[in-house]
């Protein structure tokens, strides 16, 4: 009897396969024919799953968001409700939930390796512009979510523009992750994680600053 193969797993596999050939040799280097090597599969049953190799990058770009979304929600339900925390618990829980969208172990790494390599592909490549979009207005959403949280439970100095403070660390977030995955030697996950969390204590009151009354 032929063998059963089920479909989304092996779909798994292949994009699985995928980020390992981008980490390894970069995203212009990756075809279909090296892509089906890495995954021991010959290229015709590639194409049975895949149209191309644009079909197969979106493919890959899609489930990589789908895989951090999946992550980030996880990581919002351990947390429960920020309320029941202490100030600095609360800003160690925030950066330990944004730190997902940094390269702080080798999953995350691969993921931001190819999330950049992307992003470096949709800019001449409008077949990828929406993904890309999709990506940036997410975790612009997920950060402005958080610090109008942290804003509500009187955490956040009253002053802040929240909207400013979103794309400003944005940014951040964006340039530890370029950083750290360009250069490793010098931002380690340690010191990523430490200035996420000292940009965050920069932006609450200072200690001993009694909570707005509810």
């Amino acid at each position: 009897m032929p063998k059963h193969v089920d479909p989304e797993a092996r779909r798994r596999h292949v994009v699985d396969a995928l980020f390992r050939v981008v980490v390894r040799e970069g995203l212009h280097r990756t075809s279909l024919r090296t892509v089906a090597d890495e995954a021991r599969l010959n290229i015709g049953s590639l194409r049975h799953y895949f149209a191309g190799q644009q079909d197969l990058m979106r493919f890959a770009m899609q489930s990589m968001l789908d895989r951090v979304g999946g992550r980030l929600l996880a990581h919002v339900e351990r947390i429960g409700d920020l309320g029941d925390h202490p100030r600095p618990e609360q800003l160690r829980l925030v950066a330990g939930l944004l730190a997902e969208l940094l390269p702080l172990d080798e999953n995350r790494r691969a993921e931001v390796t190819v999330f950049l390599d992307f992003n470096t592909a949709a800019r001449t490549n409008p077949s990828f512009g929406d993904l890309s979009l999709q990506a940036a207005e997410g975790t612009r959403s997920l950060i402005r979510r958080v610090l109008g949280r942290l804003h509500a439970e009187g955490t956040l100095r009253g002053e802040l523009d929240l909207d400013l403070e979103t794309q400003r660390l944005t940014a951040l977030l964006d340039g530890l992750g370029l950083s750290a995955v360009l250069h490793p030697e010098i931002l380690c996950a340690r010191t990523s994680f430490d200035v996420l969390l000292t940009h965050l204590g920069d932006l609450s009151k200072p200690v001993g600053t009694p909570d707005p009354p509810h």
